[in-house]
């Protein structure tokens, strides 16, 4: 082989190297973004830019509402997933006092009434009884079991719903895929794109951190399934997972889409009708010995058209309005 025609060769692995990575750079910096920086410092460590959805503040994205409510006595403290908390923010701005919130340009002080740590850390810190009101998606296994072994009891109160989505590169021509389908994704039953209609390309199934809402999610989606979890997920053009809002709002990364699942788009009506196949609860979650008044008065207020407005037009699905 001539040194001319190898150049060749390797020249055109290199570019399609280089093809293969820019395609699937949507998918890989919307779930490792706190490795790269694509964001800011405060976006890479929370999973979501906390200023951006600050009450109180005049250019904030919150919902501004003002609440029929009057609060007495101890605050509740909010903390939640990086997903809801433009929705506990809005809650906040709307029902307590502005000195009750601060926040040092970075995170929340730990005077703060309204705190952001992720599901994980909510989870645990509710337990452990530093939160009052944690807004979030169902708990994982582990988080149960850490309840369970400091004897506190939970409540899971449902106050909106959300879609489960799962995320291609828009350049993937997959637009619509059965739960099947994707169960046999993540199981390693189906390993090339070609398998489900698309091209014949490896398929890099991506997944989240163990403990976060969506990665609980995801493992309640596969149900009695196995997730095959030895592959390099990062060989294939990817496919992952999220919720709705998240993606369509807080990332806005355009060069990802959203599938379709049994041919159904994951849209708000389609959330509301119940056709979207893949449908999760959000949560007030408290600890049942929680003995502040005002506990249940702002879980019952959450649940009154004031706080479910807040629910729909931060872009989520009210509760009561499917019962």
């Amino acid at each position: 082989m001539t040194k001319t025609k190898l150049g060749r060769q390797i020249l055109i692995l290199v570019s399609l190297a280089l093809v293969f990575v820019i395609l699937n750079l949507g998918i890989y910096n919307i779930f490792t973004y706190r490795c790269v920086n694509v964001r800011s410092e405060v976006m890479q460590a929370k999973s979501i830019e906390l200023g951006e959805y600050l009450p109180f503040a005049e250019d904030s994205k919150v919902v501004k509402h003002t609440a029929s409510l009057s609060l007495e006595g101890e605050l509740p403290i909010f903390d939640g997933a990086a997903a809801l908390y433009p929705v506990f923010s809005g809650f906040v701005h709307a029902l307590y006092p502005e000195d009750s919130v601060e926040f040092d340009g970075a995170d929340f002080t730990e005077n703060s009434a309204l705190q952001m740590n992720n599901t994980r850390d909510a989870y645990k810190k509710i337990v452990d009884g530093d939160t009052d009101i944690a807004i979030c998606a169902k708990p994982s296994a582990e988080q149960l079991a850490y309840a369970e072994e400091q004897g506190v009891e939970l409540e899971f109160v449902p106050i909106g719903r959300e879609a489960f989505v799962f995320l291609v590169n828009k350049q993937n021509p997959v637009d619509s895929l059965t739960v099947d389908q994707i169960r046999g994704i993540y199981s390693g039953e189906y390993t090339n794109w070609a398998h489900v209609g698309g091209e014949h390309t490896p398929i890099g199934a991506l997944q989240r951190n163990e403990g976060s809402g969506s990665q609980t999610a995801f493992l309640g989606f596969m149900g009695d399934v196995p997730v095959k979890t030895d592959r390099n997920t990062f060989l294939g053009s990817a496919i992952g997972f999220s919720f709705r809002y998240y993606v369509e709002d807080v990332v806005q990364n355009g060069n990802v889409k959203m599938l379709s699942l049994n041919g159904v788009y994951p849209n708000e009506e389609n959330i509301k009708n119940g056709t979207y196949p893949i449908i999760n609860e959000i949560y007030a979650v408290y600890r049942t010995d929680n003995d502040n008044p005002n506990v249940p008065a702002v879980i019952d207020w959450i649940l009154s058209e004031e706080g479910q407005a807040i629910i729909e037009e931060t872009g989520y699905v009210g509760i009561a309005k499917n019962k």
